[in-house]
């Protein structure tokens, strides 16, 4: 069963209580979804990190539940 934005960003939102968070569906269908996820959690950390920190809020949906995500991480301004 493929996952609801509201439902990623609950998610995202609950690992990462301080994102700012947008949630867009490429195509459509309810099963490819862009984030875009802005937060200071990710002050210092790499690229790499900060897409395995959105990862673990998604504890274990992605390829599951979630079929595919396009992260696309920042700092607040």
């Amino acid at each position: 069963m493929a996952m609801s934005p509201e439902e990623i960003e609950g998610f995202i939102k609950e690992g990462l209580p301080d994102a700012h968070i947008t949630i867009t569906d490429l195509r459509g269908d309810g099963e490819h979804y862009a984030a875009h996820i802005v937060s200071a959690s990710f002050i210092g950390k790499s690229r790499v990190q900060q897409h395995q920190m959105v990862y673990q809020a998604l504890q274990g949906r992605m390829g599951n539940e979630l079929h595919a995500l396009a992260i696309q991480t920042s700092i607040p301004e």
